[in-house]
């Protein structure tokens, strides 16, 4: 079964802003984040597993974990996880502010967004009717 990651997504208030970002840095370059621990738990990450990303105190999009490497020994190695670069909206959810990143279990992600040509809200909308409990 496959095993999430979630981190929080400093400097950016939404996914169009984090994909503004993407583009501005390069996009032709695979999209590698860079962490300073590397999962215990890699392989159940690399079974169709993603990070899960917050954004202003709500998880709002995905991205499929494709690579995890560590970098380096000892004290000066580090994680670097290569992601698809298409993030997948989700459904906005709720989530309390952590420092770097957690396992997140597949039964508590939240569920992807359908598309607006799928009868699905914009994902404003979405969070401000989670946010009402309307949702």
């Amino acid at each position: 079964m496959a095993l999430h990651i979630i981190k929080l997504c400093v400097g950016c208030d939404t996914v169009e802003e984090l994909m503004d970002w993407r583009r501005e840095q390069g996009e032709g370059q695979p999209w590698v984040l860079r962490t300073r621990m590397t999962p215990k738990r890699v392989q159940e990450v690399l079974d169709g597993g993603s990070l899960y990303r917050v954004f202003k105190g709500f998880i709002l999009c995905r991205q499929r974990i494709l690579a995890v490497d560590t970098i380096g020994g000892g004290a000066a190695s580090r994680c670097e996880i290569t992601l698809d670069p298409a993030p997948v909206l989700v459904a906005p959810t709720p989530r309390r502010p952590f420092q770097g990143w957690r396992y997140l279990d597949p039964r508590e992600a939240p569920e992807d967004l359908r598309g607006l040509d799928e009868g699905g809200a914009p994902p404003e909308l979405a969070r401000q009717l989670r946010e009402l409990g309307a949702w």
